[in-house]
């Protein structure tokens, strides 16, 4: 060992003294900057133009004339991914994460251009270890994500790494009696259908399936790869050995031999998970939540052969008649701190004691992220965990019904978002919008309402699924009905009408809503069936007449009231020109600025200032709105004079939630206004049936010296007057009706005995209330 030791060290001098002859250090020449295009294009381009995965790439964005970010001076950031399976993977930043990494530099002699060099390499710049980089997706946006431009994708060549290469299609009969989407067979064997057959009859080259049963391993054995049955127009495959009280994870992984393949969930999942935003969602919330699996991509479908089930305590309850219908619409997310299903049942004693018998639960099937309104749906068929875990839905509904409410769900067929499978498997990655052979939705909305992707009602998949979910809902969930989000959308009328808003008489969109109402009636023949319609009288009268309701916006008329402004409340009542108690009317819904606010932000006198003033006035609102016949909604916090803006923190931004008002004395007298009027409505249920009858004075008219209703139930065995002063100083008025009449907001008082001269006097903002009857 000393030998060898001494000999290292010879060698090791004398390395060193021929290291530090005259030879000079060969340091190699660094690699030349690339060159900008001479003339830099608008859009997006680069250098090398064929990008490398181990090599540098600089990227040029010049915006187009009159795009977002078109001569725009400040910071730019690219938010970026390597698109694999379909999914964004490797992003370096949150949306509004301004990381110094993807900070374009601004190009000197050119107007709003922008440069980015991702080096050493794009693999090594994106991390991407082993996974292929075949694709980069691109969007530039401005320093604070309010200006951005569309994806924006490079190839990307990589002769590195290589992705699964799936196997020719192999071909079978598919078992009789499945339907698409997660079939049970029994405890230990389910058989998954997925539907790929395109507007021109073509399919996917190869479909597989991977997740929790085979180790999220892509194979093409009987384990991955599926059968196709091209007669049904589906791949299958059938996993076995599986235990009954686990939960498994899976996702489809479908392609084009010639294009990008990509991994989608089950359109028909009862749950899926999210990786990027399931991690925010409290365990308070969703206990007891899945794992996001190790080695799966984008939103995973998930299943279990034998899933819990749910013992109702109601299952025979007995929904409320539509003619006193009054519902309560709810968005759980604002309503409670929480903003979940377990703040919402902490208030049914609340909800129970102002007297409504119906909720309505603004959209809580899967949506795109956790804040939202709900009307972003991807998922039909699984309940949104932001709100909470299945099984809490179906206490919340079955505690309601304990308690005589009613629960309606507010769902939402006429789009879905870009995150929905249906969407995904027919993709127009260009464009960022459904392909033109998408059999599910259109390209563009044929109507000027739709959002994200319109689905198209008049193609037999869409109308199955559509029936299939609302059947699945009714069952799974014993709910009691539906309110159907923009149904003026389900039309393939381009020409609706020459204000182009496509309300004029479509007969098409009149059968298509039939049918999803006849759907709803085999399960449940008494559920409600609620349109947000607003389209032509004609047809809104045919589709009353077959038992479903529609929608009355008020909300302009109460709301200029509320403020000390003339209006026309005559809307509010079906008349004679529709089916008797088949206009469901509100003052306010989440679509609408709340009266509240109308008056703090243009109140006429002391309604812009005085809260007595203002809560009175609120008062004399719902003084000539519960006591007109036919159903009635309240938008949450109505009855505590909510006065927060709908656009404060973003029209659907979450609000702050307000149980304090209830500590505020003139709040809670409203409040206590309210339970009066609707208890009115169910102690005396002959007063707003088919035979009641309603004179009323509400136009304006009658605005300066007082507005008059007289309700009258058959026969005028029971009556009711109501005499409103809307203006800032007392009025005389007088009596509408001879007798004797009771105060029914103030019971204590005599009696008042009515002959043909009579005046009454009725201070500022306020109403009085007489019945012929006494409690």
């Amino acid at each position: 060992m000393k030998i060898f030791s001494k000999a290292f060290y010879l060698l090791l001098i004398l390395f060193l003294a021929v290291a530090c002859g005259e030879d000079p250090v060969v340091i190699p020449e660094p690699e030349p900057e690339p060159e900008p295009p001479a003339v830099i294009q608008p859009g997006l381009s680069w250098n090398l133009e064929e990008a490398d995965a181990d090599k540098e790439l600089t990227i040029w964005f010049k915006p187009r004339s009159g795009t977002a970010l078109y001569n725009y001076k400040e910071d730019v950031y690219i938010h970026t991914g390597v698109i694999s399976e379909g999914v964004w993977e490797f992003v370096p930043a949150e949306w509004n994460e301004n990381l110094e990494k993807c900070k374009m530099t601004r190009v000197e002699g050119e107007l709003s251009t922008w440069s980015i060099k991702l080096s050493p390499s794009i693999r090594q710049w994106y991390g991407s270890g082993e996974t292929p980089v075949n694709r980069l997706g691109i969007v530039v946006r401005s320093h604070d994500g309010s200006k951005q431009t569309e994806d924006l994708f490079i190839p990307v060549t990589d002769t590195q790494f290589k992705g699964f290469e799936p196997a020719q299609a192999k071909f079978g009969d598919m078992p009789a009696g499945l339907k698409h989407g997660i079939n049970i067979v029994n405890n230990n064997t389910v058989t998954l259908v997925l539907y790929d057959k395109d507007k021109n009859n073509a399919r996917k080259d190869f479909a597989h399936v991977v997740g929790d049963f085979n180790g999220w391993t892509l194979s093409n054995d009987e384990k991955s790869q599926m059968f196709r049955d091209e007669d049904a127009g589906c791949w299958w495959i059938t996993i076995d050995g599986l235990s009954a009280n686990e939960e498994y994870a899976f996702q489809y992984y479908v392609g084009k031999r010639d294009g990008d393949p990509i991994r989608v969930a089950d359109p028909y999942a009862r749950k899926i998970l999210d990786p990027n935003n399931d991690k925010y969602i409290s365990s308070t919330t969703y206990p007891g939540n899945l794992n996001y699996p190790e080695g799966a991509r984008g939103i995973v479908s998930v299943f279990q052969t034998q899933p819990e089930t749910y013992t109702w305590k109601e299952p025979n309850f007995e929904i409320p008649s539509r003619d006193n219908l009054v519902i309560y619409e709810m968005l759980l997310r604002d309503f409670t701190e929480s903003g979940d299903i377990n703040g919402a049942m902490a208030k049914l004693d609340y909800l129970q004691s102002l007297g409504i018998n119906a909720i309505e639960l603004m959209p809580v099937q899967e949506f795109d992220g956790n804040d939202s309104w709900g009307y972003n749906p991807a998922f039909f068929f699984a309940m949104d965990k932001a709100y909470g875990t299945d099984r809490m839905y179906k206490e919340f509904i079955d505690e309601c019904h304990r308690r005589g409410i009613a629960v309606i769900l507010d769902v939402v067929y006429n789009h879905a978002t870009g995150a929905n499978p249906f969407a995904r498997m027919w993709w127009d990655s260009a464009n960022n919008r459904t392909a033109a052979n998408n059999p599910y939705f259109n390209v563009t909305a044929p109507h000027p309402w739709s959002v994200f992707h319109d689905f198209n009602h008049e193609s037999p998949l869409v109308v199955d699924f559509v029936k299939r979910n609302l059947q699945f809902l009714l069952e799974e969930y014993n709910i009691d009905g539906f309110r159907f989000d923009l149904t003026k959308g389900f039309t393939q009328n381009k020409n609706g009408n020459p204000n182009n808003d496509n309300s004029a008489y479509d007969p098409t969109r009149i059968a298509i809503l039939k049918y999803y109402n006849e759907a709803v009636k085999e399960v449940k023949e008494d559920a409600y069936v609620i349109l947000e319609h607003f389209c032509d009288d004609r047809e809104e009268f045919e589709l009353s007449e077959e038992g479903m309701m529609v929608w009355r916006n008020m909300n302009h008329a109460f709301r200029n009231s509320a403020a000390g402004k003339s209006s026309d409340f005559s809307g509010t009542y079906y008349s004679t020109s529709r089916p008797p108690n088949s206009l469901v009317s509100y003052m306010e819904s989440h679509d609408e600025d709340r009266m509240a606010y109308e008056q703090t932000d243009s109140g006429v006198g002391i309604l812009k200032t005085n809260l007595n003033a203002r809560m009175s006035q609120l008062a004399t609102n719902a003084a000539f709105f519960f006591t007109v016949p036919g159903p009635k909604m309240i938008w949450q916090f109505g009855e505590l004079g909510y006065d927060v803006s709908i656009d404060y923190n973003g029209r659907t931004g979450k609000k702050p939630v307000k149980w304090e008002y209830m500590d505020v004395p003139q709040r809670k007298e409203l409040h206590d206004t309210y339970t009066k009027l609707v208890s009115l409505r169910f102690d005396h249920p002959e007063l707003f049936n088919a035979t009641a009858e309603l004179d009323w004075k509400v136009t304006p008219s009658f605005w300066e010296d007082g507005r008059f209703i007289t309700l009258s139930s058959f026969g005028e065995a029971k009556q009711v007057v109501v005499i409103g002063n809307f203006t800032n100083g007392p009025i005389s008025a007088t009596f509408p009706k001879t007798g004797t009449w009771y105060n029914y907001m103030t019971p204590g008082e005599p009696p008042l005995n009515v002959t043909s001269t009579t005046n009454i006097t009725v201070p500022a903002n306020s109403f009085k209330m007489y019945t012929s009857f006494t409690e």
